[in-house]
């Protein structure tokens, strides 16, 4: 399949510059097997009475790629077939949409144009609805196709398997869903199938089953997440109902939605009914089977539960939280006094706990926030820093934000916030003594980020730059603690990033330094 693979290489170099792309994949070189001697092109029709954009005479099958941001990744992949009684794919609302929705969970997409009954008219629409009011002959004529169709779906399966490691997903995770016809090809996939084509979870949505006769249910039948409304114009509700016993009676995983309304073909569209949200419910149930877990977690992944993180991100994202009744509780400074507080990640938070009696003697104040990127560090700065009326405030961030903790790392971006940190502390008469990022040869949570090393040279090279140009302290950590690989040793880092006890005891002299120098400008 060489032209699949050039395109392959294609797709997979624009994802490594947006996070997620959209190409086009032939399934088959040359000529699709069993329709050599169609002769028609694939078409759209945007005005139509179904007044959507459709997609008509597939001859070549083709899967259009949507890959997810790759710090969002789950390894999950999900084959989407669009509806349109096997003559039209109703090919946005369920097809597009319904991948960009799969891809905001870290869910690679695939939309599946499988072959179609030929329309002999630019109108195809207005030739499937009088076939449409007999299902009978409707059928009759769809039954060379659906097998074609049917065939398409397990060749894409396949083709994303045997690409998995390209593609950045996981073998074992590869599932089909398809609405209305689409959700009848999704469940003839599920009901026959070889090692290499079968899904690993089928999800057909308001599907016609009876196409198939009695549903036999295979010995090693995928999970199964039904749904459909009880209003379906074409009658379908009892078909997912139907489709739902049969997998329950063979004692396999099956999960079943009954909307009371919501009719034929709601796919992504709304109408402010709980249809409007069934997709909800299908990664709750994706969720359930172990599908969204991320193949990257970050370290806020790792520290915190998904609900917590959900909270945060809800209700507080930068985590304002953390210190807020230790702000409270903190007197205000005495006249004398030379207040200053430690703003960081994990590294300050871990100093404050692993030589107290530093931050004790030196009246400092520790408000580092583990796993923390510079955005969340300004929006904090006000209440954990400004707040607190010191006259230095040292900041030391970064590091995780080129462990894309938070998002790609943009180094305009990081820099920009601390930029805006040094502006509020100045507006506040607090002077800044801008800390370097520390040395490391790579992340233990997210190995996958390269050239560690050189990112944190060159973002130092430039904060540097910036406190030179601004009249700042800069406190130089990284050169003092690099080894030979602009990393750290395991003795002053014993995972290669967080400093053990001797490691801060080499930064103590050199921020109190910074800071004596600071407080005498």
């Amino acid at each position: 399949m060489k032209s699949a693979i050039y395109t392959l290489i294609a797709l997979l170099t624009l994802t490594g510059a947006t996070g997620y792309t959209q190409q086009v994949i032939q399934l088959y070189e040359g000529k699709a097997p069993g329709s050599e001697s169609w002769t028609w092109g694939e078409k759209e029709s945007v005005n139509n009475a179904f007044k959507t954009r459709t997609v008509y005479n597939v001859s070549q099958p083709t899967l259009t790629a949507y890959l997810p941001k790759l710090e969002i990744a789950t390894g999950t992949a999900v084959i989407v077939a669009p509806g349109g009684a096997f003559h039209i794919l109703s090919i946005d609302s369920e097809g597009i949409e319904v991948a960009k929705w799969l891809n905001s969970k870290g869910v690679a997409a695939f939309v599946l144009r499988y072959r179609l009954v030929r329309s002999v008219t630019d109108d195809p629409v207005a030739e499937l609805m009088p076939k449409m009011r007999d299902f009978k002959k409707l059928d009759e004529e769809n039954a060379p196709v659906v097998e074609m169709a049917v065939a398409d779906g397990k060749k894409a399966i396949e083709y994303v398997r045997t690409h998995a490691k390209e593609l950045d997903i996981l073998p074992n995770q590869i599932g089909i869903m398809g609405f209305s016809a689409g959700g009848a090809l999704t469940l003839g996939v599920g009901l026959s199938y070889t090692a290499a084509n079968r899904p690993d979870f089928i999800a057909p949505i308001y599907p016609k089953t009876d196409i198939f006769g009695k549903i036999e249910v295979p010995a090693d039948a995928p999970p199964a997440w039904i749904c459909a409304a009880s209003d379906d114009q074409l009658g379908f509700a009892p078909h997912a109902t139907a489709l739902y016993d049969a997998w329950i009676a063979a004692k396999k995983i099956a999960e079943l939605h009954i909307y009371q309304k919501g009719g034929h073909g709601f796919g992504m569209n709304k109408q402010k009914i709980p249809t409007d949200t069934w997709y909800e419910r299908f990664g709750d149930w994706m969720k359930l089977q172990g599908y969204l877990k991320k193949l990257r977690p970050s370290a806020l992944d790792l520290k915190y539960s998904e609900e917590q993180i959900a909270s945060f991100q809800r209700n507080d994202w930068a985590y304002l939280s953390r210190y807020a009744d230790a702000n409270k509780k903190l007197p205000a400074p005495k006249a004398d006094e030379n207040r200053v507080v430690f703003l960081g990640n994990s590294i300050t938070e871990g100093w404050v706990n692993k030589q107290p009696e530093f931050f004790a003697k030196g009246n400092y104040i520790g408000r580092g926030i583990s796993g923390q990127t510079s955005p969340q560090a300004l929006l904090r700065f006000r209440p954990d820093v400004v707040e607190l009326k010191p006259k230095v405030v040292v900041i030391n961030i970064g590091i995780n934000d080129i462990a894309e903790n938070t998002g790609p790392y943009n180094p305009e971006f990081t820099l920009g916030n601390i930029a805006s940190m040094v502006e509020i502390a100045k507006a506040n008469q607090i002077k800044v003594v801008l800390a370097s990022v520390h040395p490391a040869f790579e992340f233990p949570w997210r190995k996958e980020i390269t050239d560690v090393p050189n990112k944190i040279i060159q973002l130092n090279e430039r904060l540097k730059a910036y406190a030179q140009k601004n009249g700042l302290v800069y406190l130089d950590y990284h050169t003092a603690m690099k080894d030979g690989r602009n990393g750290m040793s395991p003795d002053i880092a014993g995972d290669g990033v967080h400093p053990t006890l001797k490691g801060y005891q080499i930064m103590a002299p050199l921020a109190e330094k910074a800071i004596e120098e600071a407080l005498k400008k």
